[in-house]
């Protein structure tokens, strides 16, 4: 897999920027914890650091324009989503909030969300050169990432 490559700046970024989104998500949602903060930090710094760049490095290669719009909004999907919330359940202790209702949740977040995520996606991956994507889409996932647990309480 000539395109799954771990670069230390992209574990960095995953490690700080992930974790703030969802740390700031569950302040706000009054669900902090310690062991929740490190777990999304391990995700961010060593799962979604590996896997975003290499499939944007994917992208790049085989399309321009809006197909790449269209493939990295994809890649965000419900059951990538639902992962998410599966990982926040599974670092705060809550695996009994993992069952197949995650799935619906995670659906209904991503369409609710498609408008502003395409329009984001455009322009990480039109307007921004490649090795500041994974740094720019990082971004916009913390944001997202107080947006998908409130969308657990929202969606229920």
């Amino acid at each position: 897999m000539k395109y799954l490559k771990y670069r230390l700046p992209d574990i960095i970024k995953g490690l700080i920027i992930y974790s703030a989104g969802d740390t700031a998500a569950s302040l706000m949602m009054h669900e902090f914890s310690v062991q929740r903060m490190l777990g999304i930090m391990f995700v961010g710094g060593f799962v979604y650091s590996l896997e975003i760049p290499a499939w944007f490095n994917c992208i790049n290669e085989k399309y321009t324009g809006l197909q790449r719009t269209l493939m990295a909004t994809l890649y965000f999907n419900p059951l990538w989503i639902a992962r998410h919330l599966i990982f926040i359940s599974l670092f705060s202790g809550q695996i009994s909030q993992i069952h197949w209702s995650i799935l619906s949740v995670a659906l209904k977040s991503f369409a609710t969300s498609l408008p502003v995520a395409f329009a984001a996606n455009h322009v990480i991956q039109n307007k921004i050169p490649l090795q500041w994507r994974f740094f720019a889409s990082a971004i916009f996932s913390s944001l997202m990432a107080i947006y998908y647990p409130l969308s657990r309480m929202l969606f229920k």
